[in-house]
């Protein structure tokens, strides 16, 4: 590393929020101009003939990315960091040199040959000097450094870039994206792929140690797992990529002298243990923040990763990035939501000799609510009502509506002492008005001991619901068709009724949503037998074991609703 230390002079120092020491101020020069960078790529000093050459102030230059900002063709465009003499020469931390243009603050262009050389940039930290000078305009519109060429065709690369871009953002799931991805590179640019994030906690996590060996994708699991803390000063490629600093090629000689750190430790055994004799590291970067880092490495095939490699690796890294963000900002709404479902789904009653026990599993499509939702509370006298519905829709919206349902059932259930029919027919009336609901299906119970003849009974109304199953103790499997009419919020006014029946000693009910059911590819019949089914094979089974080993069994591969189950069983006797 060339090490360049500027000489006192005017000029505009200071990294914004760097918190670490200041380099010295950049020297004045007759008629080039000077920026430091730090290992970001960021600007973060200038001269005054910098500002002057660029028509632009150092509060405008200062914190900004150099090569977004400043970094221009013959047409005024972007260049491609992958195409830039200027980003080989700061990510292969070597001297180069150059003719280009430059973008003023007014638009205009500023053809000019430019010098990159490393160089510190305060607090034990790398990073590179740039120093410029107008220059007559080239003919041509590329930037042209001795000795550098693509390592591969552009048509290639952006192939390559294209593929990665498609796959890894058609999923918001973080394992499927890391494993995505190492499909993608292994055994296409590298021997091995290891992926390291960074959690809420600024934890880090190696997700992935994959190579290609004898034709198939090998983890390492044995190196997979949580990783010591990222020191705060370590110059080593790895700690250097998850602060966010450039891209870098790494080998085994990096990790000779005494480790600095657990995660050097960390390393040395990565490279030991994979073979690695050549590394690429590159910053896995989401949209306010380093997530992560990744690492590919050769350790069968002879050639060694170079400068020229680093774009590359960087263009995908980027997109890893965005694609992990994502995941990351769905899996925090999940939670949420979940946490919202958890809330809005009640604490089960207790009600003597009765075992009782619930079941909510969301959409794995949706974000963790809907509009599935069940009920159990015990009524003024003393009988205990039971409710299982589903308001229409998968979202947050769904999930209010059932909220507003269920509280206005137990209201009117509460407040009368009336059959399940009347209490529903009065909240369709409500739902009309009085909620954000549309349409909703329900079945609403009640379950009462009957002392005078020693046994309980069932009395219920079903609007538009599946049946409620009874499990018999000896196997025997019905389903409680009666009380059916219309679901609720259609607007048609008809008569609700109500149907009972004496529930057998240690028989199982079973309340149910329609996605432990239905399914794109079969018919609610087929659902409806492989429920019944089921169910009689664990008809013996605790009634948690029952409820969990049905869920498994019966909820379809390619069910997309959610499931909410109820279910109660019976003493031996009244």
């Amino acid at each position: 590393m060339v090490e360049h230390e500027a000489g006192a002079g005017s000029g505009a120092a200071g990294e914004p929020g760097a918190g670490a020491e200041s380099p010295p101020p950049l020297p004045d020069l007759v008629d080039a101009g000077m920026y430091l960078v730090d290992d970001r790529g960021r600007i973060i000093q200038v001269n005054s003939a910098a500002e002057k050459l660029l028509a632009r102030t150092a509060d405008e230059l200062l914190g900004q990315d150099a090569h977004e900002l400043l970094h221009r063709d013959a047409r005024g465009q972007t260049i491609p960091r992958a195409q830039c003499a200027m980003m080989q020469s700061f990510l292969g931390a070597s001297t180069g040199r150059g003719q280009g243009w430059f973008e003023r603050g007014d638009g205009s262009p500023l053809p000019m040959s430019w010098l990159v050389t490393p160089c510190r940039a305060g607090a034990g930290r790398t990073g590179a000097m740039v120093l410029f000078h107008e220059s007559t305009p080239l003919d041509g519109a590329q930037w042209q450094e001795s000795g550098t060429s693509a390592p591969r065709s552009e048509l290639d690369r952006l192939a390559l870039l294209a593929e990665t871009t498609t796959l890894l953002t058609s999923t918001l799931v973080i394992d499927e994206t890391v494993q995505r991805l190492e499909q993608l590179v292994v055994p296409r640019l590298a021997d091995w792929v290891v992926v390291d994030l960074i959690n809420e906690g600024g934890e880090v996590q190696r997700a992935s140690v994959v190579g290609h060996q004898e034709g198939h994708l090998v983890h390492l699991t044995e190196l997979e797992g949580p990783m010591p803390p990222v020191p705060e000063e370590s110059p080593l490629p790895l700690p250097r990529a998850l602060r966010g600093a450039a891209s870098t090629v790494a080998s085994p000689s990096d990790y000779e002298r005494s480790p600095d750190s657990g995660i050097a430790v960390a390393q040395r055994e990565l490279f030991r243990a994979t073979g690695m004799h050549s590394a690429a590291i590159a910053p896995i970067r989401g949209l306010r923040e380093v997530i992560g880092a990744l690492t590919l490495g050769r350790s069968t095939r002879p050639e060694e990763f170079r400068t020229r490699d680093l774009s590359l690796l960087n263009d995908i890294a980027r997109r890893a990035g965005l694609a992990l963000d994502n995941a990351r900002l769905f899996q925090r709404q999940r939670r949420i939501a979940e946490t919202m479902q958890r809330h809005l789904l009640p604490r089960l009653p207790g009600v003597p000799g009765v075992q009782m026990t619930v079941r909510y599993l969301p959409s794995p499509e949706a974000s963790q609510v809907g509009g599935d939702w069940y009920d159990a509370f015990v009524l003024p006298d003393g009988v205990a009502a039971l409710a299982i519905g589903d308001v229409v829709g998968h979202d947050l919206d769904a999930a209010a509506g059932m909220a507003q349902v269920r509280n206005m059932l137990r209201a009117y259930a509460w407040a009368a002492q009336e059959p399940p029919s009347v209490i529903v027919d009065r909240l369709d009336q409500a739902m009309q008005h009085a909620t954000d609901a549309s349409m909703a299906t329900l079945i609403f119970a009640r379950l009462e001991r009957r002392a005078e003849v020693g046994d309980w009974c069932l009395t219920w109304t079903n609007a538009g619901h599946p049946p409620p199953m009874l499990v018999h103790h000896d196997g025997r499997v019905e389903f409680l068709d009666g009380g059916h009419d219309i679901l609720l919020g259609t607007g048609i006014s008809t008569r609700r009724t109500d149907a009972s029946l004496a529930l057998p000693p240690r028989s199982t009910l079973v309340f149910y949503t329609d996605g432990l059911i239905e399914s794109p590819g079969h018919s609610l019949d087929a659902g409806l037998l492989r429920l019944s089914r089921t169910a009689a094979s664990l008809a013996h089974r605790p009634l948690d074991a029952f409820c969990d080993l049905m869920l498994s069994r019966v909820r379809p591969a390619d069910n997309e609703d959610d499931v909410a189950v109820l279910a109660l069983r019976l003493p031996h006797s009244g």
